[in-house]
């Protein structure tokens, strides 16, 4: 069964189910899908060397559940219900744990985009503060003239 298979299914039954018992079922898929184990499958086994995949996982949601109830003048009364949530998880290999009869090691995973993006970051932010502090000087220097115009 797919993924959009499972969250289809998932949806329709959750009309019969109290909202309560949706956000719980939704909580429980989405960490399941949030573990190391749904990433990596077991460790590598190669000779005397084991390899042990090690990955960041990043899960990230939401919920909201309301109901209630109305009357009118004591006639007829209702009620309503409902909730909704959503999410994300994200994984990426980090490192991979090495042990082998000459020790146990840990290699780190080159992540060049993640290492370009803090890159980008910086430099947009060094760049803002300088032209901040520009600015900030070209203010000063203002001042400093009107106030000599004045004296």
């Amino acid at each position: 069964m797919s993924e959009e298979t499972e969250m289809a299914s998932a949806s329709t039954e959750a009309a019969t189910l109290s909202p309560t018992q949706v956000v719980n079922d939704t909580l429980e898929y989405f960490l399941s899908t949030a573990s190391v184990e749904a990433v990596y499958n077991e460790p590598i086994k190669h000779g005397n060397t084991l390899l042990i995949p090690a990955a960041e996982v990043v899960s990230i949601m939401g919920f909201g559940v309301g109901g209630g109830e109305t009357s009118q003048n004591g006639a007829d009364s209702g009620g309503g219900g409902g909730g909704g949530g959503g999410g994300s998880v994200y994984s990426r290999p980090v490192a991979v744990i090495i042990s082998s009869p000459e020790g146990v090691r840990v290699d780190p995973v080159f992540d060049l985009t993640k290492i370009a993006l803090a890159g980008m970051t910086t430099g947009l932010l060094m760049f803002g503060m300088v032209a901040r502090l520009w600015s900030l000087s070209r203010k000063i220097q203002d001042f400093q003239d009107e106030f000599l115009k004045i004296k």
